[in-house]
């Protein structure tokens, strides 16, 4: 099997550096190649992607500015392999990933995985509360974390595996973003294509990213969901609207507090110090277990507000997607 490492760029030369130093100390016997897509960026990673022509079967092309699922989709068209692996530019990935990755396709052959992400040593204090928050069981991250509790997988973009078969029939990514990724995955099972978690093949996602770019990112999260939702009704789960409920929640447990009836607060000062004790035996720094407080109080209001505020345009109005929400597509 020949893979394919499909890399979408913008404005991140420093990324793609990291990564690419990242794949030539692969153990993996398996051929691949690595196609890095320039989405129209006004820092080009070109010269960067050129110091490891000695080191890497890398390619490079610059297209105008589309959205990384376009991007994907271009890369996906231009490479030479029969198996795409799909990466955010700002992971790193370990010596074994491709190993993993082989033997476990090779064990179970499915035509699109996803894999997990962590943390590295050497990352900031809040890139570490973020990636906890984005991963962990006590929050809405736990299938990103590893959870195989779940009855069908929906691999990530930031860490995916697509077979060629599987994006000849299905066209790869829509222009939907975020939610470009469930997307994908819900018609993947419509053709008949199955889809897996693969533990081992985990990657260190940096998320270069401030407490407001997070807040921004997960209430996008929420605009999508409702969409999805739509399109797809047979998929709709109530656990899409725990962090909304969460939310709602909260705010109820304070009114009631004025009534003399502060039980349903105190049960909310409960969970936040499971948070924050777990997140302490984790992590083994103060600073980030109270960091993990507060990026998980903005994953839940960023969410639930935009999951709420979609769904009432999108099921109650009856709005339409690209009307309600344009800044979730791209035009091509």
């Amino acid at each position: 099997m020949y893979f394919s490492f499909i890399v979408p760029v913008y404005n991140r030369p420093d990324e793609i550096d990291e990564l690419l130093e990242s794949l030539t100390k692969f153990n993996a016997t398996a051929l691949f190649e690595v196609v890095v897509v320039e989405d129209g960026s006004s820092l080009p990673c070109k010269d960067i992607v050129e110091k490891y022509a000695n080191r890497l079967e890398v390619v490079y092309y610059f297209k105008p500015n589309s959205g990384p699922g376009d991007s994907r989709n271009y890369g996906m068209k231009l490479a030479k392999g029969d198996y795409f692996i799909i990466l955010d530019s700002d992971c790193i990935l370990p010596p074994d990933y491709l190993s993993n990755v082989e033997q476990s396709l090779k064990e179970e052959f499915v035509d699109c995985f996803g894999g997990p992400d962590a943390a590295l040593d050497s990352f900031s204090d809040i890139q570490k509360a973020i990636n906890f928050t984005m991963t962990s069981f006590l929050t809405t991250g736990g299938i990103r974390g590893g959870s195989e509790k779940v009855d069908k997988f929906q691999p990530r973009s930031f860490n995916m595996g697509l077979s060629k078969k599987a994006f000849e029939a299905s066209n790869g990514f829509g222009n939907i973003h975020p939610g470009e990724d469930p997307d994908l995955s819900i018609r993947l099972w419509n053709l008949g294509f199955k889809t897996k978690l693969i533990k081992s093949a985990f990657v260190f996602h940096k998320r270069r990213i401030s407490w407001e770019k997070f807040q921004i990112q997960v209430n996008k999260f929420g605009k999508a969901r409702p969409i999805l939702n739509s399109w797809y009704p047979e998929h709709k789960k109530i656990t899409f609207w725990f962090p909304t409920l969460f939310l709602l929640g909260f705010i109820f447990s304070v009114l009631l507090t004025f009534f003399n009836l502060p039980f349903f607060l105190a049960l909310y000062g409960f969970y936040f110090l499971l948070l924050f004790i777990t997140s302490l035996l984790f992590n083994k720094k103060l600073k980030i277990a109270l960091y993990s407080l507060w990026a998980t109080v903005i994953q839940f209001y960023g969410y639930g507000k935009g999951f709420l505020l979609s769904y009432y345009r999108i099921s109650i109005l009856k709005q339409k997607p690209q009307e309600a929400f344009p800044e979730l597509f791209f035009k091509k």
